[in-house]
């Protein structure tokens, strides 16, 4: 495998610098360089201008409305869009249903959905986890029951990210309770906006509104939104999970916090000289910056045997969700240890952009410890190291 980048490589990154220096808005900028609060017309402005340039779903299938990127240029892709301070893509929809629908989806699903997410129309959520099935997600209770023309969806999906935006939902559901778990799920396409659906807030500490938890009462969905065949979900399912520990690299965000890093090091003193010439805090630096070069690497890997038409495999793509979380966890310690006391401070008005908004002392202050403690949780949802581990003991190791 050849690291180095080919002129046509060094063509389209060029290509993709340009265009986030003349289209990404000043204002959405600033607020992802200072770490301030997105809404969602923030992300949608932003995903709209990809869409109109067929780089939200880049890597999609020309026939599908994508550009067939190649692994290297959707690494590119997300290298550039972390030094340039782009906002984090909501990959619901282009990375994880988006493929599940073109790949498993009849003509009129994909007629009715592809188009949309492609232009970032509508924002999709992702409706797996349950009070009781988390990353054990086999487990799950929420039922629909196959009434003929339509399944009528009973139950609760919960740590439901940005449901509160969403239009639709990908839903696994149980359909069947005979044989082994994984053989009752199935697949839904749910619209949000369907009577019985209830969405209610989990907020964070820092008071950032991220996650819900979403209740089903009595909720009809057609049948023609089941995707594929009634008590296949699972076998979806896994096919989404290996588009999903490639999101969970986490590569715009790594890129981003390392460049944030190594700023704040040069700004701040410490017993009288900056952070960036004291060896042993760089020593740190470079060390997670080694990590992340491998982590590259092994994305790399993974995405050029996916586009040879070999699968990921779940022991590839639980190492890279693995080592991109614990890496970006490092990174956001490494943060709020450079940025001292100038992190403690909670100042909700810049925070969110209401209220009383100046901000007290550097801009470097105001989102190290917020990440930090949101970072926590990456290596528990998407399914927690600890289950990642034994499954790479299983088809890695044959343990």
């Amino acid at each position: 495998m050849d690291l180095g980048l080919s002129p046509q490589e060094r063509a389209f990154e060029e290509e993709v610098r340009e265009f986030v220096a003349r289209e990404l808005p000043d204002d959405i900028r600033e607020k992802v360089l200072q770490d301030r609060h997105l809404d969602r017309e923030d992300f949608m402005r932003w995903q709209q201008v990809l869409g109109r340039k067929g780089w939200f779903t880049g890597a999609w299938p020309r026939e599908f409305g994508g550009h067939a990127w190649t692994a290297m240029q959707t690494i590119i892709f997300n290298r550039v869009a972390g030094e340039m301070h782009c906002p984090e893509l909501q990959v619901f929809g282009p990375a994880m249903v988006g493929p599940v629908i073109y790949t498993f989806g009849t003509p009129e699903q994909r007629a009715l959905h592809l188009p949309a997410i492609c232009d970032s129309s509508v924002w999709w959520c992702q409706g797996y986890s349950e009070p009781g099935a988390g990353s054990d997600l086999a487990s799950l209770q929420t039922a629909a029951e196959n009434r003929g023309d339509h399944y009528l969806v009973n139950g609760q999906k919960i740590w439901t990210s940005y449901a509160h935006f969403a239009d639709w939902m990908f839903c696994l559901v149980r359909t069947g309770r005979e044989g082994k778990r994984q053989q009752g799920i199935s697949f839904l396409l749910i619209d949000m906006k369907t009577p019985g659906i209830e969405v209610q807030p989990i907020r964070m500490l820092d008071g950032r509104h991220y996650l819900n938890a979403v209740f089903f009462n009595d909720v009809k969905v057609p049948t023609s939104n089941r995707i594929g065949e009634e008590g296949r979900g699972w076998t979806y399912a896994k096919f989404l999970l290996e588009h999903e520990r490639v999101e969970n690299a986490n590569l715009r965000f790594i890129t981003q916090e390392l460049q944030k890093l190594r700023h704040v090091a040069s700004q701040v003193r410490s017993n009288g000289r900056r952070l960036a010439d004291d060896p042993a805090f760089m020593a740190e630096v470079s060390a997670v910056e080694v990590q992340f070069k491998a982590l590259e690497i092994g994305l790399l890997r993974m995405l050029s045997d996916m586009q040879a038409g070999a699968p990921a495999g779940p022991g590839k793509s639980s190492f890279i969700k693995i080592r991109g979380t614990e890496i970006a966890q490092r990174i956001t310690e490494l943060l709020v240890q450079a940025s001292g006391p100038d992190a403690i401070r909670y100042q909700p008005g810049p925070l969110f952009g209401q209220g009383e908004r100046e901000l007290i002392g550097p801009e470097h202050g105001l989102g190290p410890v917020a990440n930090y403690l949101f970072c926590r949780a990456m290596t528990i949802y998407g399914g927690s190291t600890e289950v990642q581990k034994n499954i790479m003991a299983k088809h890695a190791l044959g343990l």
